[in-house]
């Protein structure tokens, strides 16, 4: 398995611009408590890159994202909702910690996502320190 890549706050909005998230999938979502180390969060994520070209198709690349010292999370799921197709991601970096949502809310275009804008949400997590890796089919974790 490859190195986790890590993503500084000031590199945040590049690497959003690397995948387009809504539209994809939640594969999966593992807690882990581990002692000292404290709380992570990874999400399993079927996602596309970002169009390169203009009239090529957008490749599917499965990715996983980690979230560790992991300060506040919620998984819940409401009858009558999409289970894992994910309608709009959040990521940013508020109060010094990397926020991610995989649901939508009532945002205007434009506007910028606030710490109670994803306690509100049905799927996130707040952590001090954000990684990612693309997984390659029939790798473990993948």
């Amino acid at each position: 398995m490859s190195a986790m890549n890590r993503v500084q706050p000031q590199d945040l909005q590049q690497f959003l611009r690397r995948y387009r998230f809504p539209g994809g999938r939640l594969r999966g979502v593992r807690v882990s408590h581990a002692g000292e180390k404290g709380t992570a969060v990874e999400f399993r994520l079927a996602v596309r890159e970002a169009i390169k070209d203009l009239g090529t198709e957008s490749k599917r690349v499965r990715l996983k994202l980690r979230l560790g010292g992991v300060e506040e999370f919620r998984f819940q799921m409401r009858p009558n909702l999409p289970k894992v197709k994910i309608t709009d991601a959040r990521v940013a970096y508020l109060n010094g910690l990397f926020y991610i949502t995989f649901d939508a809310w009532a945002l205007e275009p434009g506007e910028r996502p606030q710490v109670h804008d994803f306690r509100a949400s049905e799927v996130y997590a707040a952590g001090r320190d954000l990684g990612w890796e693309e997984i390659t089919p029939g790798e473990r974790g993948a």
